[in-house]
């Protein structure tokens, strides 16, 4: 059971103190960080196993505030990273913030995993591995809109202009883009956690970027497979 008492911390110190959950990539994240002036200081971090995040993510919260003393109503905000990623890694986590922060009253900031990653890398573009042969992909920069969208070798083609520098994560995003664009310059760097996640996110909740928990929803890019081949046929809607 998550305490939601309040810690004996100064009033303070607690309206500094915010929580991030990455629960999308194929390993996941939660970290609590404490603001310090201008800085953010990452009090620690507890990784996730993939495919297990129904059955820890509330124990990793409840151990990382218990670790650092305080309750969850001690918390200014939760930055959450909604997408795109796991379908349920995702759900997981967006149904986890919700029901934390509904009964504690606490703000909520969504990022999207793709800026993270940009940001982290300090490279305006980014991709992430989506499988079957495409990658999710943010495009920013001088002269180009910027979008994330789902991209396989079809839609890589017809982007123009194309971003000179990407950074990626994984080697299977990267195969794709050096087929597709083989005069990009691909940024290598670590995989985005709940810590990076915070550094990006606290700002939006300091300037009220908070979001409706009634609307707070996956930023998915991609159907699940349920929706693609759940739909009926053309023939298999006809009456016989």
């Amino acid at each position: 059971m998550l305490d939601t008492s309040s810690s004996t911390a100064t009033p303070d110190q607690n309206s500094k103190l915010v929580l991030g959950i990455d629960t999308c990539g194929p390993m996941g994240s939660v970290a609590l960080g404490r603001l310090a002036g201008r800085d953010l200081e990452i009090l620690g971090q507890i990784e996730l196993e993939g495919r297990s995040y129904s059955a820890t993510l509330v124990a990793a919260v409840s151990g990382l505030l218990a670790g650092a003393g305080v309750g969850l109503r001690d918390l200014r905000g939760i930055v959450v990273v909604n997408g795109p990623g796991s379908f349920t890694g995702v759900r997981v986590g967006l149904s986890a913030v919700k029901g934390l922060a509904e009964g504690a009253q606490i703000s909520v900031a969504a990022v999207s995993r793709l800026e993270v990653l940009s940001r982290k890398a300090n490279v305006l573009s980014s991709a992430l591995d989506a499988h079957r042969g495409e990658v999710f992909l943010r495009v920013e920069g001088a002269g180009i809109e910027t979008r994330e969208l789902l991209a396989g070798a079809r839609e890589l083609a017809a982007i123009d202009p194309v971003p000179w520098r990407i950074a990626i994560c994984d080697e299977a995003a990267a195969a794709i883009l050096v087929a597709a664009w083989p005069g990009a310059q691909l940024v290598r760097g670590s995989a985005p956690v709940a810590a990076d996640a915070l550094r990006m996110g606290e700002a939006r909740l300091a300037a009220s970027g908070q979001v409706d928990l009634a609307l707070l929803d996956g930023h998915y890019l991609r159907r699940s497979d349920a929706e693609i081949f759940g739909e009926p046929t053309a023939a298999g809607t006809q009456s016989t």
